[in-house]
């Protein structure tokens, strides 16, 4: 049976097996929701008996996806991926899961069924899979950036309607409690949250939970906010409240961000499609290519073709995750505390992979050790060093064994082009007839069973390719004719004794396995400078903070360090060390803090909090903060014009490069040489004439 006819089959099999999954789960419903649907009269509409039917399902479909072993685990990823967005709400977490699941199924279902139409083959299975993860992500990502900025434009509203019941009652609890049941929308939602964690018996631990589970660093702000006005009180200043003077700057804030995305969106859009449309055309480029330019075969056919073929899907599989990393806004992800390196773990319980990790890890003491140390510590890493020791090992054992098998493969692939590739005449032109191509091909079976009969002798000589000829011939050769069948035997022979690891190709092997060795601290490195914009956002957090705190009465240098500290996401770690050792020495806990944190925005705050100390008073000390705060702002506007034109200069080169991949180093360059090396051979049969 042809491939295409048994991948075609398991389609089939697999979309019987889903109607039947979905008969089944309906009949489930409908027997166990009768009895619901008629107690609940809200439900008496047609259309909210279709909505409810759907929420059913839906919820039918988890249960039933939790018992199957592989599915269970990637509805569970796609459960955690989005379960900020369902906080205390487990039963609308899991229809928003299953939803996302059934999309991302079908549509890989609908892409499967057109590639295996447009390009059979091989290649079929790995474009099944890349496009399963592409179409995996992007839907996520679009569903969560969709929710992201519907959630900060009613953060809008909220906020002007928790300032207009501020001005009413002068009351933090009130005016968020009125908010938040005036207001719709998750916005609202996450209000209510906060005036629960507000009104909680232990509002400081309350807080604390909430900061992990909060959406944006503007409710957590705002929540923040809140309850240190609510904790001491608001202060009229000359210019107004302290409370509707942050509660403007965090607007302030929203809009900017905002606006970014619009601009962002709107440059990068369609960018995603454009870098994915050559998966799509590899095959019918190479099918118009053969036929067009039968020279063409030649290069598909061979080593260097299928590497060609790699590294194009390499291009799009990179070009693709560059482009989703420029469309992210730079929200850090960082918990501080949390760790899921659960396979380090384990293996470095084992003795042996302990050991050669060690070995190539650098020693505890050393110059290298102390920069690796620092880098992790400076790009929030949640590993510890031993643990990064493994995964380097890994990573380097992983990427050497996989290019050594990739080498391999490609030797096989070269072994059957020269063993079953139709032997084309140099001097035919065009492309072959099938009269010609079936005599191509009857010449390489010959080729083959020549050499099959040679290779059992270990060597090759002119004399043994002549018995074996003989033998294998079912007629008698001319001479000529068996002097040019021998000389391509030879030349074939000569080629299949190549096809062994060569000491380059282990040179190669070694250094990608280099690579994936160093892939870790590559990745540190540019966590690090990603962190940058992340860390001038918590700054701007704590210098509103301290606006709020500076006025207040027997407020200290240690208390505005445990306020920061609530706050904190990167700088978390080194306040909470400061905090450690303040006690033992206030200026020491200090200074290292400058030193743990090397941000100069985050040492000149520390440089205030030390001449707070018991030279001047905090609020002296702080008395430039509106001016730094104004300051800080304008430039983030115009860092935010300046990343947003270099994303877009770089997402167009980026989206378009894996089309420019496959039209030149698909087609136009190996047409290109094929054509030199045509018209070289040509003109050495000029001059033989």
């Amino acid at each position: 049976m042809p491939f295409k006819s048994i991948l075609l089959l398991l389609l089939a099999c697999c979309a019987v097996g889903l109607a039947v999954v979905m008969l089944i789960l309906a009949i489930l419903r409908h027997k166990g929701g009768v009895a619901a649907t008629r107690r609940q009269t809200v439900f008496s509409m047609p259309g909210s008996r279709r909505l409810a039917g759907w929420r059913s399902f839906l919820l039918q479909s988890y249960r039933w996806s939790m018992k199957l072993p592989l599915w269970s685990a990637y509805v569970l990823q796609v459960k955690k991926r989005i379960s900020f967005r369902h906080v205390g709400d487990e039963m609308a977490l899991r229809k928003t899961t299953m939803g996302i699941v059934l999309i991302v199924a079908g549509s890989c279902s609908l892409v499967g069924i057109v590639l295996l139409m447009v390009q059979p083959g091989w290649s079929f299975l790995l474009l099944v899979v890349l496009c399963a993860v592409v179409l995996n992500s992007l839907v996520l990502d679009m569903w969560l950036n969709r929710l992201e900025k519907r959630l900060l434009m009613q953060m809008l509203d909220v906020f002007a309607e928790v300032r207009h019941r501020y001005h009413q009652h002068g009351m933090i609890e009130e005016a968020l409690y009125e908010a938040a049941e005036t207001g719709k929308g998750e916005a609202a939602q996450q209000v209510m949250l906060i005036y629960e964690a507000l009104t909680s018996p232990d509002p400081n631990e309350a807080l604390e939970r909430y900061y992990e589970v909060a959406p944006n660093r503007f409710l957590k702000g705002f929540a923040g906010m809140s309850y240190l006005v609510m904790e001491f009180g608001d202060k009229d200043r000359a210019h107004g409240s302290i409370y509707l003077k942050g509660l403007g700057n965090l607007t302030q804030e929203i809009h900017l961000e905002i606006l970014r995305r619009d601009k962002l969106d709107y440059l990068l859009k369609g960018l995603n499609i454009i870098a994915l449309a050559p998966v799509l055309f590899t095959a019918p480029i190479e099918r118009w290519a053969r036929s067009s330019f039968p020279s063409m075969d030649e290069f598909y056919g061979s080593k260097l073709g299928f590497v060609t073929k790699i590294s194009i899907y390499v291009v799009i599989i990179a070009a693709y995750l560059l482009l989703q990393r420029l469309q992210q806004y730079d929200e850090t992800r960082f918990r501080a505390g949390r760790s899921n390196t659960v396979w380090e773990r384990i293996l470095y319980k084992q003795p042996f992979i302990r050991k050669c990790s060690f070995l190539l890890a650098a020693k505890p003491g050393s110059i290298k050790y102390g920069q690796t140390v620092r880098l992790m510590r400076e790009s929030s890493s949640e590993l510890k060093y031993e643990w990064l020791a493994i995964r380097r090992f890994v990573l380097f054992a992983g990427c050497f064994l996989f290019s050594l098998c990739c080498i391999a493969a490609l030797h096989q692939v070269e072994r059957n082009h020269i063993l079953y590739a139709p032997v084309r005449d140099d001097r035919m032109f065009g492309a072959m007839s099938a009269d010609e191509l079936k005599q191509a091909q009857d010449t390489a079976d010959l080729d083959r069973a020549v050499l099959q009969q040679v290779s059992k002798a270990g060597n090759a000589t002119h004399d043994e390719i002549v018995q074996a000829l003989e033998r294998v011939s079912s007629r008698k050769l001319k001479d000529e004719v068996q002097n040019e069948t021998v000389a391509r035997i030879t030349q074939k022979w000569e080629k299949l004794q190549r096809q062994y690891l060569q000491w380059w190709e282990l040179l190669i092997a070694f250094l990608i396995g280099t690579s994936g060795y160093y892939l870790p601290i590559w990745l540190m490195l540019f966590q690090r400078k990603m962190r940058g914009m992340d860390m001038l956002h918590e700054i701007y957090q704590f210098q509103t903070v301290i606006s709020i705190l500076r006025d207040m009465e027997r407020m200290s240098v240690e208390e505005i360090l445990e306020w920061l500290n609530r706050f904190a996401v990167i700088f978390k770690r080194p306040l909470q060390k400061c905090l450690l050792h303040f006690e033992h020495g206030p200026e020491d806990a200090l200074e290292h803090l400058k030193a743990d944190a090397r941000l100069p925005e985050f040492q000149r705050l520390v440089d205030k909090l030390q001449l707070a100390l018991g030279k001047i008073s905090i609020q002296e000390a702080f008395d430039d903060l509106d001016s730094m705060m104004s300051f800080y702002f304008e430039q983030r506007k115009q860092e935010y014009a300046n990343m947003v034109d270099a994303k877009a200069a770089w997402g167009k080169m980026i989206g378009f490069a894996p089309m420019y991949a496959l039209v030149f180093l698909y087609l136009v360059v190996p047409l290109v040489g094929m054509s030199f090396l045509q018209m070289n051979m040509y003109y050495e049969q000029i001059q033989k004439l």
